[in-house]
């Protein structure tokens, strides 16, 4: 059952959403955006690792595990990724080396399309991240260019049936159903 303060903060939630060109090995995706929801669950002090893996389970994103972010540039060739954080802060830079750097603190979730090139920078904190991936999506790390083939299995992946944070809208449904 997904908590009330979840509804009240879906209906006033807002993202900010970028695409990105390909940058050196990072093949990015030119099509889907990235998108970082601020305060997509209200970082009250209270457990908010097991209330990013309520909202994700509710919005069909099954969380795969709890840590923090590689300290070093990859992407997922094989699912998008949605990454919540729970606690500490981070400087996560985004779209392969020489890309742009975010900065993320408790309650606030990154949404990542397939491709997209991510590495830790700095952190402050304990930092602690739910990531969750599309149901049926299996991921990789990839820290090396794609094939022709490769990148073809990746701009095909099937879309998620719902926005990971903000469910029946927000930027899956918002915008990236707009460029199938």
């Amino acid at each position: 059952m997904i908590d009330m303060r979840y509804e009240q903060q879906i209906e006033r939630g807002h993202y900010e959403a970028f695409t990105l060109a390909p940058r050196d090995w990072v093949p990015n995706n030119r099509k889907l955006a990235v998108a970082i929801y601020r305060a997509a669950i209200p970082g009250t002090g209270s457990d908010l690792t097991t209330e990013f893996e309520a909202l994700f389970e509710h919005n069909q994103w099954p969380p795969q595990w709890r840590d923090g972010i590689f300290d070093y540039q990859h992407f997922h060739s094989t699912a998008h990724e949605v990454l919540g954080t729970a606690s500490g802060s981070a400087e996560v830079i985004i779209g392969g080396p020489g890309g742009r750097v975010v900065t993320l603190r408790p309650g606030d979730a990154l949404l990542l399309p397939a491709g997209t090139g991510h590495c830790l920078q700095a952190s402050t904190g304990n930092l602690r991240v739910v990531g969750a991936y599309p149901f049926g999506q299996q991921w990789d790390i990839r820290r090396d260019a794609l094939t022709p083939e490769e990148l073809a299995a990746m701009e095909a992946l099937p879309f998620p049936p719902s926005d990971p944070v903000l469910g029946e809208r927000g930027p899956v449904i918002e915008q990236w159903l707009g460029v199938a």
